[in-house]
This record gives structure tokens, C-alpha cells and sequence, in this order.
């Protein structure tokens, strides 16, 4: 299933993709039927596989006749970003191993951690700000998970049980703030620093997340073209670790690593971001995640 949070005539809702161009309105469809839904993305993220076995069999019980009452076209409506201020949003860094070779940097034997705070968070075709005192911004493609139920000390083969879904991210980043701080929480901090979306995809139609392809484009230039298969740590490893160094909880987002391709490894010369450039991140059986840089 893909769910999709979204405003139609300026009310907020939430509902499950039914192809690439249509959705139901979760919120309608509940009514349409006389059942309970979660009221909320949020909510429902927060009941993990058990809300989305809700939204499941109110789905399977209905007829196409009141399924057509609550569809919606996904032109019609703004998608917002998936997850509304989650408690955490933690992000890995140098987990590709070919990112890592890019920088010449050593391949790290615990994941290298460091957080965004929640009001970095964009939706797609929102912008991207660039600040006038940044010079070199840059962009990251990555695999993002949603945590869906609470956990401390996650076993690697219970980690996928604590999954709701997953959605892709950007990881947003100005270098020469972060690299002259020396840590990286400063220039991957700003506000709009975090695009995500267009979608949760629940698990089960992920399927297998260690073999996803991950690209980026900007202004419709290729540049990243990995599969989290190259990746140090993957998913489960993921949660357990970071789950031996703090509780997870539900709406936590995860940003996974980076392939090889950003902006300021580029040969022969870097290739930042700037005003007008449309950053385009897509993740397999996902979707794609688009914002344009503006100053």
C-alpha cells in the first residue's frame, strides 16, 4: 500500500494510492462506509501494522461503486510531506560504501549518527531555501524508514516488525557550514533542509529494502545512481543499533546514507545547488521526490 498525506479544497487528509494518478480519501471512504479509520497520517502511523490491516480490510470489504465516492485524482489534490513532526528524524552518515570512497573516508565499523530537527521537513514541489551566507548546498538521495512501533534493543531479525513503511528523503546539506564545523548537524539543520515523500510505502510491498535502486537528478542530469545493496549497514542493522542507543518511537524517521554522486564530489569540479536548480530523488516502488532551490 502507498499513502499518500494530502489537502484537497484546504482540508487535510490521508489516503491509499489506488494507481499512479489516483488516491481514496481514507477520511471520505470511512464515513462512505460507516467505519473508523485513524483521523490522522499521524495517528495511523502511530498503530503501525495494525492500522494499516484497518485501512486493509475496509478496502477489501467495499465495493468499487463507494471506493469511486471517495477517489480522488493526485492532480487535484497537494501532497504534503508523509510524516507531521515526528519525534526524531535520525540520519546516517558514509553508509555507501562508494559514497564513502568518493570522500576517500574509511568505511565506519557502527553507524556515524547525527540528527535533523523536524522543522527542516518540506514536502514534494515545495522549496528548497537556500540562504544567502550558503555558498556550496547540495543535495543527498536516500531511503528513509518510518518507525511504526516503539522499541529498545530491537534484535536484527525483529527490526522489520517495528517498520511502518518507508519514503524518500533528501538530505539536504551545506557543505562549507559543515565542513568548517567539523560535525554536521549545523549545515544539515536549516529549515526546508529535509524534503520528503511523495509517499509511505508499507512494507510488505517494499519487499526486499537491502536491493532498492536510489537516483537523483538535477535539472534532469543523472547524477546519483546507487542501490542500497552498497550500503555499510543495512535496514535492520539500522534499527538495531540506533535501538541500543535510544528508543525508537512511532512517526521516528530514519535517512539511511547516501549513494556516490553528491554535488561536491563531482569530477573535475563540484556542482553545488543554486536558485532555479529542480532536485528530483526517487527510490524504487516508491515514487519520485521533486523541489526546486530558491533564495
Amino acid at each position: 500500500m502507498k499513502l499518500i498525506r494530502f489537502t484537497h479544497s484546504k482540508v487535510e487528509s490521508f489516503g491509499a494510492m489506488t494507481n499512479s494518478s489516483e488516491l481514496i480519501d481514507l477520511q471520505k471512504f470511512s464515513k462512505i462506509r460507516g467505519r473508523s479509520v485513524p483521523t490522522s497520517m499521524n495517528r495511523l502511523v502511530a498503530l503501525g501494522q495494525g492500522g494499516l490491516s484497518k485501512v486493509e480490510d475496509l478496502l477489501k470489504e467495499s465495493t468499487q461503486k463507494d471506493k469511486q465516492k471517495a477517489t480522488l485524482k493526485l492532480s487535484k489534490v497537494k501532497v504534503l510531506a508523509p510524516v507531521l513532526s515526528p519525534p526524531k528524524i535520525i540520519c546516517l552518515g558514509l553508509n555507501y560504501r562508494n559514497h564513502a570512497a568518493e570522500q576517500k573516508a574509511s568505511l565506519p565499523d557502527e553507524p556515524i549518527i547525527f540528527m535533523k530537527p523536524h522543522t527542516a521537513i518540506i514536502g514534494p514541489d515545495e522549496l528548497i531555501v537556500k540562504p544567502s551566507f550558503v555558498k556550496q548546498l547540495d543535495y543527498e538521495a536516500e531511503l528513509a524508514v518510518i518507525i511504526g512501533k516503539k522499541g529498545k534493543n530491537i534484535p536484527v531479525e525483529e527490526a522489520e516488525r517495528h517498520i511502518f513503511g518507508y519514503t524518500c528523503f533528501n538530505d539536504v546539506s551545506a557543505r562549507d557550514i559543515q565542513f568548517k564545523d567539523k560535525q554536521w548537524t549545523r549545515g544539515k539543520s536549516f529549515d526546508t533542509f529535509a524534503p520528503m515523500g511523495p509517499c509511505i510505502t508499507s512494507v510488505d510491498q517494499i519487499g526486499d529494502p537491502t536491493n532498492l535502486r536510489v537516483r537523483a537528478w538535477v535539472n534532469g542530469e543523472l547524477r546519483q545512481n546507487g542501490s542500497t545493496s552498497n550500503m555499510v549497514f543495512n535496514v535492520y542493522q539500522i534499527v538495531h543499533e540506533l535501538s541500543r542507543v535510544m528508543t525508537l518511537e512511532p512517526r521516528d524517521i530514519i535517512a539511511t546514507g547516501t549513494p556516490a554522486g553528491v554535488g561536491f564530489a563531482m569530477k573535475p569540479e563540484p556542482k553545488f545547488l543554486k536558485e532555479g536548480d529542480i532536485v528530483e530523488i526517487e527510490v524504487e516502488k516508491i515514487g519520485k521526490l521533486r523541489n526546486q532551490v530558491a533564495t
